[in-house]
């Protein structure tokens, strides 16, 4: 297999094959690009899927360049937003930013690459520069993005500083002279505005590779930290494999395909497949002796229904004490995954939430106060119930 078919292997969309063809055959390292922004301590499952590709292309020979966009992340990428992203303080973001890249070499390698902090540029700039820069991109642009026009159309505003983002973002890939930009699809307008500015800088335009959208645990939306449907990759590996257990067999092959690069064996048992997927992942971000003890555990929870000797997140509920509310509570906190107290009335009705080993029947049932014990959600989450 070429190296072109390699590097290209997986991906969305390639502007254009034919152009990193010609930048191979350059017979240099190229200048492999991915921002980041530091938005919360987290970096997870869905951004693993695009880290994974720079560090092919680091197998490959070539330079990641990571950007930490400290001063982008102040402003809040709108892209697929349907609203405008709270902003952080630069403290808070130079905070994340030590999370993110401790977690980031958890997958690409140290000795070729390069971290910079897109403030290196932004903080030296003038109002005038500043001013001088957006000339370079005309309005018509920005709203052509399909996010900002959907949120027009609704009548939503859009914040002067959101459409923003996309010319720093570009910025930064003539500050770093990138050959090659990664990112989401949903990054793709960003990345060619990039391309236009190296274009004007006299600059060799990068070439603009996007990867799949990984969905989150609910299986419909992109796995995100503001939607809290997202696997950490330093979620410990109990909560890890866990979570990865909780996932639809509809989503599980999807996580094949974008987190091993592979189909699921159409032979294998939906179960044994979803086990092997979530050892897999935890041994690749701990260890073969943290995944094969979060397997044990979970196979004595829910194999052997042994809940009470197991290992469970801890949970003190609050004020409100039916289990329908216990239940929306303790997806939430102890599990970052969003139920509605419909989905949870569900969850009851259906004979999947027990109550120290009982069937909780009466979705109306109200737990006493002080008491503690094991609450079983569903077939792959339980918490222990403290006072």
């Amino acid at each position: 297999m070429s190296s072109l078919s390699v590097l290209t292997r997986g991906c969305a969309t390639v502007h254009s094959p034919a152009e990193l063809e010609e930048k191979l055959a350059l017979g240099r390292p190229l200048r492999i690009k991915l921002g980041v922004d530091p938005t919360a301590p987290d970096i997870h499952l869905g951004h693993g899927v695009v880290l994974s590709k720079l560090r092919e292309f680091q197998d490959a020979g070539h330079e990641a360049i990571l950007i930490i966009g400290d001063f982008t992340a102040m402003i809040g990428d709108p892209s697929g937003r349907s609203a405008t992203r709270p902003q952080l303080t630069h403290g808070q973001v130079l905070s994340n930013a030590k999370s993110y890249q401790e977690q980031a070499f958890k997958i690409l390698s140290r000795e070729r690459a390069k971290i910079v902090f897109n403030g290196e540029w932004f903080e030296a700039m003038s109002f005038e520069e500043v001013i001088k820069l957006n000339s370079r991109v005309t309005l018509q642009q920005m709203l052509v993005r399909e996010d900002f026009r959907e949120r027009l159309n609704k009548g939503q505003p859009i914040r002067a500083h959101e459409i923003q983002y996309p010319i720093m973002q570009g910025w930064d890939s003539v500050m770093v002279r990138a050959d090659v930009e990664l990112g989401g699809t949903d990054q793709l307008f960003n990345i060619m505005v990039g391309r236009d500015l190296q274009r004007e800088e006299g600059q060799p335009q990068q070439v603009a590779i996007t990867m799949p959208i990984l969905e989150g645990l609910d299986g419909h939306q992109k796995m995100s930290k503001s939607l809290g449907n997202y696997i950490a990759l330093n979620e410990p590996p109990g909560d890890m494999f866990g979570k990865i257990m909780s996932i639809s067999d509809a989503l599980m092959a999807r996580y094949y395909d974008l987190l091993l690069g592979e189909p699921v064996r159409a032979e294998a048992h939906p179960m044994e497949a979803k086990k092997l997927l979530a050892r897999r992942i935890t041994a690749r971000f701990h260890d073969e002796a943290a995944a094969a003890h979060a397997l044990e555990e979970f196979n004595r929870r829910f194999s052997a229904r042994d809940l009470e000797s197991s290992e469970l997140p801890g949970f003190t509920p609050g004020p409100a004490r039916d289990f329908v509310s216990l239940a929306v509570e303790a997806y939430a906190q102890c599990f970052q995954v969003t139920r509605s107290r419909s989905d949870a009335r569900r969850l009851i009705e259906g004979g999947s939430v027990q109550w120290r080993g009982e069937k909780v029947s009466d979705a109306k049932a109200v737990l006493a106060a002080g008491e503690t014990g094991v609450l079983k959600l569903d077939k792959t989450r339980a918490v222990r119930i403290e006072k």
